[in-house]
Parts: structure tokens; sequence; C-alpha cells
């Protein structure tokens, strides 16, 4: 906007900027003051600049507006307020226009009509879209709340998305950016504000963010898919003015289009490739809502144990529960193609259930069903219903019986809600979700000594933690480990999940690769769809210089598990199966991709130094071994050679050649 403009002229053409937001609805700009401030006109005009009003055509009149705005940002009174606080769990979003002093000094009328603009557009189209609420407009910010971090984000992306598309440059080409910061806490929330130290910490998150970015706190990235919610990044440990402790910050964007995802070169495949979904509860039956993911749970299981297919892990094909995906979302993002999916209801003891399975090649339903039983008979090992369920499927795809195998879910419905937030938290990026992951399957085992599933998890917790680097008694480690899969395999002899992990701690913390090949080719064998046990074969292949193998194990892996919450791990270690192949870029490519859901696994920096290294690119192979030192500060390449089964190998001698070269002390 031409600031020599005049300033009827430029109030005219800030009518045009709102115009334009809302499309061809006519709306009218004109600038007004606070009540408090004397207007102030023009010289030689009779246009009053600091008045501004806001009103649309057939729409309230702009008397009823400012009334409603008047009613909306008034001040209670300090007694209304203390009577009206509650506290409540919100995902907090603040957002800042960039640079806003400077923009201001530049062109004030024209940033007050664009940001006007900008404010009337959120307000009538983002905020309602996503079931927000604007807090509070500043001059060069805003506040809003929402009950969902996937609603929080996608907010951000669309005032991004407007700011960027749809508000114009300055007179003098400067656009208008916004940064944006994101958090989920307990704050106090009243009619008229938000209060408490994660509203400050969501301001303080906003300044990491850049022009167009927003960046989220590890309890909003918990709460996020990042690939159906948002493109994350993480950044890593941040350290924020006025905060004690560092904050692990996630850079978040817009999802990437699920029809633009690169494809997989994958070894053929001969299998058919299913995905349950959790099961849709109908309103009614909310109290039940966990039968919903016991169905799924139980039919994965039991559809499994078949040598002839292939299915998608409960952890990935999880990440679709309570969304309206299509069809062809669903087999996109997780790479199968037939989906088995239903909802149900709860009467009295009477669970109602309805299923169908369906082609996404074609679209078309190949076997549905409405079946009935007392849903109390979910809760013993031979549920007749999922075995109905499964063995329809399999009969259907494969025109054969379905195999008969024993499945033991939890005996109680309480017991599984335990089950279900043990292992859901495992995954957490915060440190106090993953502990309370530990004490929740404790507690689990203790309750129901002969389940071997709250063992196999709880076996698989010391391993996880091992993975972060957070062990620094790795005989103990060990010892817990296996003390829980002995007990696993005691009561359930076939657990194909204790099995590989039992395998991962005989080679990682025991350091005896022979007990470990056995106990994963035995877990392979008995469970072909457990990705964890492909995983770890993979690596110890990768050990022994066997690539090809190696890859097969890994892709194996990676097409069992694609979306799995330890997404970055499956990634870290495909890179060093393409390490042990020679195929550095690959490897490059595997390890950029783990280290960009997650900056602080060692072993991803390792295998980045070393592929860097052998590619010829020792300066970003200095980058990276220095982004290891600020992470471990007292890492050595003694350490590793010490502690990692992988340097008695060729494989791992040349990771410790590579890290001496880029400057780890030995």
């Amino acid at each position: 906007m031409d600031a020599n403009q005049s300033p009827k002229r430029q109030l005219q053409r800030g009518e045009q900027l709102v115009e334009r937001a809302f499309g061809n609805s006519a709306v009218e700009l004109a600038v007004t003051a606070s009540a408090r401030l004397s207007p102030r006109r023009a010289p030689g005009t009779d246009v009053d600049v600091t008045r501004v009003a806001l009103m649309r055509r057939n729409a309230p009149s702009s008397a009823e507006w400012t009334a409603s705005a008047a009613l909306t940002n008034s001040m209670s009174p300090l007694d209304d307020a203390e009577l009206t606080l509650s506290r409540r769990l919100k995902v907090v979003l603040l957002v800042d226009l960039v640079e806003s002093v400077v923009l201001m000094q530049a062109d004030e009328l024209g940033v007050i009509a664009r940001w006007q603009a900008f404010i009337c557009y959120v307000n009538r189209i983002i905020l309602p879209a996503n079931e927000g609420r604007l807090v509070k407009s500043l001059g060069d910010g805003l506040m809003a709340e929402f009950d969902s971090a996937t609603s929080a984000v996608s907010a951000a992306a669309a005032m991004h998305a407007w700011m960027a598309e749809r508000c114009e440059p300055l007179f003098d080409g400067r656009p208008l950016a916004l940064r944006a910061g994101v958090h989920a806490a307990h704050v106090f929330v009243g009619r008229d504000d938000v209060y408490g130290a994660g509203v400050n910490l969501a301001a303080r998150v906003a300044t990491l963010a850049e022009p167009g970015e927003t960046v989220a706190t590890a309890q909003v990235r918990d709460l996020l898919d990042d690939v159906l919610d948002a493109d994350i990044h993480d950044l890593g440990d941040c350290h924020l003015k006025h905060i004690d402790e560092p904050v692990r910050a996630f850079r978040v964007g817009p999802a990437r289009d699920l029809g633009s995802q690169p494809s997989r070169v994958l070894p053929v495949q001969l299998h058919a490739t299913v995905a349950v979904i959790p099961f849709a509860c109908h309103l009614a039956a909310q109290e039940f809502a966990s039968v919903g993911d016991l169905l799924a749970d139980g039919i994965i299981e039991r559809l499994s144990l078949s040598a002839d297919l292939q299915v998608v892990s409960r952890l990935s094909s999880g990440s679709f529960k309570g969304r309206s995906s299509s069809l062809n979302e669903i087999a996109t993002c997780l790479d199968v193609r037939y989906v088995v999916s239903g909802s149900y209801t709860v009467s009295g003891s009477t669970l109602a259930v309805t299923t169908e399975l369906a082609d996404a090649s074609s679209g078309h339903t190949l076997w549905a069903a409405r079946l009935q039983s007392d849903w109390r008979a979910l809760l013993v090992p031979e549920s007749e219903l999922i075995h109905q369920v499964a063995d329809a499927v399999h009969s259907k795809l494969l025109e054969s019986a379905a195999v008969k195998a024993c499945n033991r879910p939890l005996p109680t419905l309480r017991s599984y809600e335990l089950f279900l937030g043990g292992i859901t938290l495992m995954h957490r990026a915060s440190p106090d979700g993953f502990e309370l992951s530990r004490r929740l399957l404790e507690s689990l085992a203790e309750r129901h000594r002969t389940v071997a599933s709250a063992h196999a998890w709880l076996a698989k917790w010391y391993v996880l933690r091992t993975i972060q680097g957070a062990v620094d008694d790795l005989p103990r480690a060990a010892s817990m480990a296996l003390e829980h899969t002995r007990r696993a395999l005691r009561t359930e002899p076939t657990s194909a999940l204790a099995l590989a992990v039992e395998g991962f701690v005989y080679a990682h913390l025991k350091q005896d690769i022979g007990s470990a090949s056995r106990r994963l080719a035995a877990a392979c064998e008995m469970n072909p769809s457990e990705g964890l046990a492909w995983l770890f074969s993979g690596v110890i292949h990768a050990f022994l210089g066997e690539p090809e193998m190696a890859l097969q194990s890994g892709h194996k892996a990676l097409a069992l598990s694609p979306m799995d919450p330890l997404r970055y791990y499956y990634e870290s270690l495909m890179g060093s199966c393409e390490f042990s192949a020679g195929h550095y870029e690959e490897a490059i490519r595997w390890c950029e991709r783990s280290r960009k859901r997650n900056r602080q696994h060692l072993s991803t920096l390792r295998v980045l130094i070393a592929a860097y290294t052998a590619a010829d690119n020792g300066a970003q192979a200095i980058l990276i071994a220095n982004e290891l030192r600020r992470l471990k500060p007292t890492y050595t390449v003694a350490a590793y050679e010490a502690q990692s089964v992988a340097a008695r190998y060729p494989f791992g001698q040349q990771i410790a050649r590579a890290l001496r070269s880029a400057g780890i002390p030995g």
C-alpha cells in the first residue's frame, strides 16, 4: 500500500484486502479509535484515520458488531474472575507478527489494515474450522486456545498460509509474516483470558520460530502423528529466556499431501497386506471407548499368526483411531491393499459390531457383517467374536481356514486400558511420560502374573531406555530386561515380542551374537509380522557382514511398521543396513530422516559420521561429530568400542575410524 496515497484511498485499499479475504463478500473496512482516544483526522480530509469498524453486508450491523466485541474484550472485575477461573488442560497457541515495530514505522495504516483483515479471517474462518477460541488479539499478536493439539497446529498452518498467499506486501515490497508457539498444559481459563506458566512457555517457544514457522513443545509433539497431522522436525533441547531448564522443542509444519509421498522401493511382496483400524465407538457407548482397541488388537494378533499375511502393527494402524480418513489415505500411509474397519455400540451387556473388509486398490467392500456378543466375552483367552472376524477376513483373502491360535487378552477391560496407557506413554518424547509407562506396566504385571504381554513390554521398556542412551549400568539393565522376557516366555513360549527383545538384550547388552541370532530367528518364524524381530535381525546381519540379508530384514521391518511411534529407530537401523552394504548415500538419507525425527539418538549420529566420511564429505562428518559432542561432552571412541558389540566386527571398526577422523576423542 503506497504511503503517499491519501488516507481515504488507503482505507479503500484496506476494504479491498478484507474483501479478498472473504472471496466475493462485500466487506467494509474503516479505522476507529479506542474510546479512550480522541478522533484524529488527516489534514484536509474528512477521514477519521484512527477509527476501525468492520462490517459485512447481510451480517450484524456495525453497532451490533461493536457491542459484541466490547462484550468479548471487556475485562471482568477481579472478584468475577476469581469466581469464574477454572483449571483445564488446553493447547495454547501464541502468534506474533514478525518485526511489527519496524513495519508499523514504515506503513502504520497498511499494517493495521492487513492485521484487521487477518484477525477477521481468523475469527470467522480459521478458528471455527479448527474448534478454537480467540482469547485475545493485541496490535501485533494473538492468543488462541484449543482442546486438541491437531487443531492448534492446523490453525497455525492456516494462519501462515493466509499471510503468505492472501496478504499483499507493504508498499515497499516487504511481506508480513508470523511466528507461532504451541504448548499443551493445565492453565487457568477465564472468560477473557488464559493464565499460567503454560501460556508463558508457549510465548517463549514462539521465539524459536523463524518467519512463517510454528514451534511446539514435547507435550504437543506427543499428541501429533508425524505423517497425518504435521511434518515434524526435532530441534533438540533449547534454552529459553526465564526458563530454568532446557525445553525440548519441535518445528511443526503442514502435513505432507499423502498423494505426494515418495514411493518406497521394497522387495517383491508375496503376501496380502492388511491393516486393522481401531473400531469406532458410537456416542451412546463412550464409556466403552477402549473396546474398539481391544477388538482391533485381538484381530491383529490372530491374523499375524498366519504366515500368509503381512499385518501392519497395532501401533501404526492405531494412528487412524478416531479419524475420518478415506480408504485411499489409509492404504497410502500404511502401504497396504486391504483394510479391516468397523464400528460398535453397547446396550447393557450386548456388544453389537459392524465390520467390513475393503480392497483399497478398487474401493470395493469384499466382506461385511454385523455380529453380536456379550462384551465381557472379549476378555477371555479365546474370544469367539474376534475369532469370527479374523477367520472371515483370512478366509476371504486366502480362501483357506484361519490358523488356530491362542489369543490371551488381559482379563479385565480396566487392565486393558492400563496396558494401552503403558504402551502409548512408552513412545512419548516426554521423560515423565516414559517413566510413568514403566510404573503402569509394572502394576499390570503385578496384578496379572500370568499375562505374557505385560512382561514382554516391560522388557522392551528397558531396551528403549538403552536405545535412548539413558543407561549407565548396562549389566543391570540386561538383567532386568532378561528377567521380564523369561517371565513372558514361561507364560507364553511363543511370544515373538519377548523373543525379539531377548535377542536384542543378548546382542547389545550381553554382546552374545550367537544367542541373539537364534532368538531373533525363532521370533521371525513364530510371528512373521513382528517388526522388531526383523529390525534387530537386520542389524545382526549388518554386523556380521551379510549386507543382502541385512537389507532384506530391514525392508521387511519398515514395511511392517510404517507409522510406528519408534519410526526414527527403524530408519536409523535401516541406515546401518545400507551402510553395511556400502550404500553410503542411502545410509545418509535414512539416517538424516531419523535425525529429523530425533536429534538425540547416538547410533544415528555415529552412522551418519561414518557414512559422510565414506562418501568423501568430511566437512559434514565433522559438523555431525560436533553435534554429538554437544549432546555427550564426555563421549569417546574408546567408550564406543567398549560398549558396542559392533566394534568387534569390520562394520563397527569402520565407524570407530570415522569417529576419530571427525574429531571424537580417542
